[in-house]
Formats: structure tokens, C-alpha cells, sequence
């Protein structure tokens, strides 16, 4: 009797969560600057899950790609064509081939210690600008000259060394996130 009483007082929240997972999310649920949770503080934070997602989706799909001056596709890539083409087949940004002197005039600046994921994180080495993308837990993405494609610590002391900024795209780009599932690895990376 105790074990069908438990049962009927759980019914409802198995439901609902079930109802949860199977609803198609509409448009503008992936829209970045509508999606925000609230803080510890109250103030609203975009919801960042999509973009961590759809960071891991491309580093999965480019990890291992080798290094190509100039590069914008599997056969190699650069640190600003991987950046590119991250914000182009990941977030939909119809934006033109940048260089990472243009990135790092895009959005705001940011504190090291506020870096969110998807944030872009800047270096200078050799009087270069190096960029990639911050994931989580003081870790960043990024096309390395000697690895090509892959996940790297801030907190190791070449990187803490050559740190230079961050910065923060603007919340009014609207991005529309895409993954794998929708296209093949090869189909994007070609393009």
C-alpha cells in the first residue's frame, strides 16, 4: 500500500519530465540572447548548455586537424579560420573570412576571471595574435600551430605567459545553433 502511494505521489513529476524531454523546442528557444537563467544574484545569464554543445560538436568534428596558415577546412586550419568557421557552421553568423585582428575588435571586453563558454580568448606570441574559443573550466579551443585542433589549459604557463584579452560577442547577433546531426562533419568543413 506504502510503495503504491509513493508511486501516485511520483506520477505527476515522471510526466511531466517525460512531456519535458519529448517537446520540440521552437526557434526561438535557441536563440541566444532569449535564453537566460537566473544567476545566484537574480540578474538573468544566457543559458549556455547550446553553445557548449555546439562548441564540443565542432571540436569533436575538426579535433586533430592540422595546422594551415591561412586554412579554412579539414585539410588545415588556422587559429582564426577555426574560430570562422566555428561561427559560421555552429552559429550561423553570415560573416566573411576574419582574421584575428578583426576578431579582437569584435564585442566587449571581458575579465579573465568572468570568462563564460564561447567567449573568445586572445594570446600574443611573437608580436601574433593567437584566438580560440573558451570552454569550461579554464579551458580553451583553439588550432594549435604544433597540434593543430584541440582543447588546451589557461592554466598552463606557456598560455598564462603569452595571455593577452577577452572578449565577449555581442548578445544582438541572434545566432542560430547547428550540429552534426543536422549535417555531416564533411559537408561542413568543406564549404
Amino acid at each position: 500500500m506504502k510503495q503504491h502511494t509513493v508511486l501516485q505521489s511520483l506520477f505527476p513529476l515522471i510526466f511531466l519530465v517525460i512531456a519535458g524531454c519529448a517537446s520540440k523546442p521552437d526557434s526561438a528557444s535557441q536563440d541566444l540572447q532569449n535564453i537566460t537563467q537566473p544567476s545566484a544574484d537574480g540578474a538573468a545569464q544566457p543559458d549556455l548548455i547550446p553553445v557548449l554543445a555546439a562548441l564540443h560538436d565542432q571540436m569533436h568534428a575538426w579535433q586533430g586537424t592540422p595546422y594551415h596558415w591561412g586554412g579554412t577546412n579539414l585539410e588545415g586550419v588556422d587559429c582564426s579560420g577555426f574560430v570562422w568557421r566555428t561561427l559560421k557552421d555552429r552559429f550561423n553568423l553570415p560573416v566573411s573570412r576574419l582574421t584575428t585582428t578583426e576578431l579582437v575588435k569584435m564585442g566587449t571586453p571581458v575579465e579573465k576571471k568572468q570568462l563564460r563558454t564561447g567567449d573568445l580568448v586572445f594570446f600574443r606570441i611573437h608580436n601574433q595574435l593567437h584566438v580560440g574559443f573558451y570552454d569550461t573550466e579554464d579551458h580553451f579551443l583553439h588550432a594549435s600551430y604544433s597540434q593543430g585542433v584541440m582543447r588546451s589549459s589557461l592554466d598552463n604557463p606557456y598560455w598564462k605567459s603569452v595571455y593577452y584579452q577577452s572578449r565577449r560577442l555581442n548578445k544582438e547577433v541572434g545566432a542560430e545553433i547547428s550540429f552534426n546531426a543536422e549535417k555531416s562533419k564533411t559537408e561542413l568543413a568543406r564549404q
